[in-house]
């Protein structure tokens, strides 16, 4: 399972504890969508079954595949 935030948001959260504040270029380090890396594709690609959840019903749906799958299963959870 990942859950794929597209971020590090780690990296956001310690930059405002500590007051910092980033301008675009090191906002732009910190994100993980150019380009948005597709966990499906990649798994399949290794002959991994895999899927995307979007929503919590999604989730639900490709988790029971994932259990009844005969093999490793990925799930890419998408948040935000």
């Amino acid at each position: 399972m990942i859950f794929a935030n597209r971020s590090y948001a780690i990296l956001h959260d310690e930059l405002q504890n500590v007051g910092a504040q980033p301008g675009p270029n090191t906002q732009a380090m910190f994100n993980l969508d150019q380009p948005h890396l597709d966990w499906v594709s990649l798994a399949n690609g290794m002959g991994v079954e895999a899927a995307r959840a979007e929503t919590a019903e999604q989730f639900n749906q490709v988790l029971e595949a994932g259990l009844s799958s005969k093999g490793p299963y990925l799930i890419e959870a998408v948040l935000g």
